[in-house]
Order: structure tokens, then C-alpha cells, then sequence
């Protein structure tokens, strides 16, 4: 299981990466790995406000349909559109190719809450 060190990671097993004030956001190898094969991906809209640990959107996979909460309140300024054609990229690729949105935080201290890759990985192991 891949935990990369340049990501942060939140409770719910999102994955975020800061990008010079904006922040990418996915969903980890682990949650996708607990789903199974993805089918279908719903993401907001750009120009939609997120609001810190809400739902932003959801992923269904053959076992269960799984919300996406947002590690961040702010702005939606990036959707990645090519899940609504290959949502399989979410299982192929979740760190590289299946990133969901790209927000621009209201407040940045959010991203000091979130989990480094230890802690997640530490997280993950006990929920095993």
C-alpha cells in the first residue's frame, strides 16, 4: 500500500496536496482498495463552495456507494472530468490520474489538522 510523504491525509481518506495556495484533492490507495472497482464518480461542480468535512461529491463502486468529504472549506477551481468517462482510474491511479478537484481554501490553518503520511498510515493499520 502506497502512503506518499508530500501528501496530507484526513480522517476520511482523502488525500490532499497543496499546490501554491490551491489544493488538489483525491481519495487514498487505501479507501479505494476498501471499495473495490469503481464505476462511478460524482464531482460539484466548478465554481461550487466546499465546506470542511461535508460532502462534496460521492464514488460508487460494485459493493456500496462511499461519499467524499472535503478535507477544506473553500472554492472548487479544477474538476477532473475524465472520471466520468474512466472512473476505473480511481483504482488504476489515485494519486496520480485520479485526483477529484482542485479547491482554493477559504483558511489554509485547515491544512494543519490533516494527517502526514505516518499518521495515516498508522490510522489505516488499526482499522484493519
Amino acid at each position: 500500500m502506497d502512503f506518499p510523504k508530500e501528501l496530507r491525509y484526513s480522517k476520511e481518506h482523502e488525500w490532499v496536496k497543496d499546490e501554491d495556495g490551491k489544493v488538489r484533492i483525491g481519495i487514498t490507495e487505501f479507501a479505494q482498495d476498501e471499495l473495490g472497482d469503481i464505476v462511478f464518480v460524482e464531482l460539484p461542480e466548478v465554481g461550487d463552495e466546499v465546506e470542511l468535512d461535508e460532502t462534496f461529491g460521492s464514488v460508487e463502486s460494485v459493493k456500496t456507494v462511499s461519499e467524499l468529504y472535503s478535507p477544506v472549506s473553500g472554492k472548487v477551481v479544477e474538476v477532473n472530468e475524465e472520471l466520468e468517462d474512466s472512473p476505473e482510474l480511481v483504482n488504476e491511479s489515485p494519486y496520480e490520474k485520479a485526483w477529484m478537484v482542485v479547491v482554493e481554501p477559504a483558511d489554509a490553518s485547515q491544512l494543519d489538522d490533516l494527517m502526514d503520511a505516518d499518521a495515516y498510515k498508522q490510522m489505516t493499520e488499526e482499522d484493519e
